[in-house]
């Protein structure tokens, strides 16, 4: 069956490519050839074009005598004058063999695999290194391919686990087996069971040998013929087709770099063609134009002109001109980081692309993420744009869209763009999430939630019946089921089970857009008494929350608008929090606590009697919700 949001097959997906095969088959392999340039050579090259720079008068003199020479205390002049000339170039020439040398064995003693529960790296010379990243624990997996690194056809896979400093990165590896090897990763990591690709035969030896095989190219290169031969096409971002043959030689090579510079940035085999996004830069220019940061540097500008017009001093005009040359650098990098801006669902998670000459392209897998903000900034709302960040337990050493921080997976849309974006993210959370918590309920012999869909309650009504008459719930309906309902193939959940999670997705989403704007009692939210007024001046009728299937919402902000969206398996515990003046005003905060990000998920200045209700609500649903929780493994079939 197809699934509806990457319209791909539901299945695990093709086999590994021969190559990428060959990477997982578990034993240890080094990087791209070209790494210890990537990672060293261009600081020794601007060692070296800084001594150049020193001797240039020197250089332009052998060849246009009586040529200005350096000037007088010149350190290059100084050793010419001693007859020291020989001997510093014998020491250039030493230190640049050493530093080969060092990156030579710094790229022989890196190494990697990747098991079918581990992705592994062992590095360093004099001081071991070794990094491990367990498949069940991974949070994303991104590919960066920063403009010199897709001259030479390399990129860079970074797999993000929970926790400070916890991330491996192999850096950098052939830019065509790059999105196939992330690919394979999450397949191990959801659970799914699928052979790899058979391995090729000797007539087509593997490009990527291991370690110890008397061929070394383990992650491909630009050594011509063999790499072109055998693997044609790439299966990263834009690829021509994996099997298409590649004309040999340096015409060839030529050949594969362009197009692997003008391929789309998704994978058009995992994801659909279009990005259910698309970002104008008229949009992008005008969001980054109205963001703080201009408020700020107006701010600026208007302090330094009063204080020059009352006290007459023009010097502090110059402490503008910084400001204006790092406001250009701000806004330049800020708009083309998110040209080429994509996000689409594939079978193992949301991937979002973005980049014009440095790419980054990161795909999020089912249940990573943990809370979700809608937010409104008060120079937007004439234009009716919103942004979207969320909340990880894992933090990724590149900058994600616009320049921002990596949670930010939608940098400026519109309404329209916000539910397109949350129809991708929401599902696995929100839709498996409702039924797990009525089906929960329902083994209990409680009714559910009013909340609920009515496909919910028709799905969970038989075990409804079986709880009353103390047999167990029906297979259909227990977490396994909920699980293959969104992220197998579909065909293993029952058609009541699957409607139910559409329904509840769709239901969660309605009320998310009525958050959006309404203020008060509208859309079923609780709000703040009028005495809370004294603490939210502008804001006491937007401050409110309510549940949702498979999610708690809070609405927060009359001048910067937000809307949070916690979907209940991510709840670690809820807190309920009442001070002094609180006390006295009766009221109370509520916190839901999630992993540290730039959202904070607590209502404050609620009624005491509603902040204590809804906290023993929210605690009983997502204790059920994460029960009933199967989106660690997202692609594992039913026994």
């Amino acid at each position: 069956m197809s699934d509806p949001r990457t319209g791909a097959d539901g299945g695990g997906g093709r086999p590994a490519p021969p190559d990428v095969a060959a990477l997982t088959d578990g034993e240890w392999h080094r990087l791209h050839p070209a790494t210890p340039l990537l990672k060293g050579g261009i600081a020794l090259a601007a060692v070296l074009v800084i001594l150049f720079n020193n001797a240039r008068e020197y250089v332009v003199e052998l060849f246009v005598p009586g040529g200005r020479r350096g000037d007088e205390g010149d350190p290059f002049g100084y050793v010419v004058d001693q007859g020291w000339l020989g001997l510093l170039l014998l020491a250039v020439v030493v230190v640049i063999a050493l530093f080969v040398g060092g990156f030579w064995l710094s790229w022989r003693m890196h190494t990697f695999r990747v098991g079918d529960d581990v992705v592994e790296v062992r590095s360093g010379i004099v001081f071991r290194t070794n990094r491990r990243a367990r498949l069940d624990r991974i949070q994303g997996i991104n590919i960066q391919r920063p403009l010199l690194a897709r001259v030479f056809g390399a990129a860079k896979l970074e797999v993000n686990q929970a926790g400070q400093d916890a991330n491996v990165n192999l850096a950098y590896l052939r830019s065509a087996s790059a999105d196939d090897l992330r690919r394979e990763i999450l397949r191990r990591a959801g659970g799914a069971q699928q052979p790899h690709a058979p391995a090729p035969s000797a007539a087509g030896a593997p490009v990527d040998a291991p370690v110890d095989a008397p061929v070394d190219a383990t992650a491909g290169g630009t050594d011509g013929a063999t790499h072109a031969a055998a693997v044609a096409g790439t299966a990263g971002p834009g690829h021509p087709d994996v099997h298409a043959p590649h004309r040999q030689g340096f015409g060839g090579l030529v050949e594969q770099r362009a197009n692997e510079f003008l391929a789309p940035e998704l994978d058009p085999d995992e994801a659909p063609p279009q990005s259910v996004v698309a970002l104008s830069p008229g949009r992008l220019i005008g969001s980054t134009v109205l963001s703080g940061y201009t408020l700020f540097l107006l701010a600026a500008v208007v302090a330094i002109v009063i204080s020059v017009v009352t006290t007459g001093e023009w010097f502090l005009l110059f402490v503008l001109l910084p400001a204006v040359l790092g406001s250009g650098g701000f806004y330049v990098n800020r708009i083309t980081k998110s040209l080429r801006y994509t996000i689409a669902g594939t079978r193992d998670g949301v991937r979002i692309g973005y980049g014009l000459f440095s790419t980054s392209n990161e795909t999020l897998p089912p249940g990573r993420i943990h809370s979700v903000k809608v937010s409104q900034p008060l120079l937007w709302r004439p234009f009716g744009w919103w942004d979207v960040k969320i909340n990880r337990a894992s933090r990724s050493s590149t900058k994600g869209a616009a320049g921002q921080e990596n949670t930010t997976i939608l940098p400026v849309g519109d309404e329209d763009d916000v539910r397109r974006v949350l129809e991708l993210v929401l599902p696995e959370l929100v839709g498996v999430a409702a039924v797990g918590v009525a089906t929960e309920e329902a083994r209990a012999g409680s009714t559910a939630s009013a909340d609920v869909p009515e496909a919910v309650a028709s799905a969970t009504g038989p075990a409804t019946d079986a709880s009353s008459t103390g047999d167990a719930a029906p297979p259909a309906l227990g977490g396994e089921a909920l699980g293959d309902a969104t992220f197998a193939t579909g065909e293993a959940a029952p058609p009541a089970v699957r409607d139910a999670v559409e329904a509840t997705t769709e239901h969660t989403l309605s009320l998310v857009e009525g958050g959006l704007r309404s203020s008060g009692t509208d859309g079923g939210f609780t709000v703040s008494p009028r005495r809370a007024a004294v603490l939210r001046w502008f804001s006491w009728r937007r401050n409110g929350f309510r549940t949702a299937p498979g999610a708690l919402l809070l609405r927060k902000g009359a001048i910067w608008r937000q809307l949070v969206i916690v979907p209940l398996p991510r709840v670690q515990s809820v807190g309920l929090v009442q001070g002094p003046l609180r006390r006295r005003l009766r009221l109370a905060t509520v916190h839901l606590h999630t992993v540290q990000g730039p959202i904070v998920a607590e209502i404050g200045a609620l009624d005491q009697d509603d902040a204590l209700g809804f906290f023993t609500t929210a605690g009983r649903e997502a204790v059920a919700a994460a029960h009933a929780d199967r989106t660690h493994r997202w692609s594992e079939e039913t026994p």
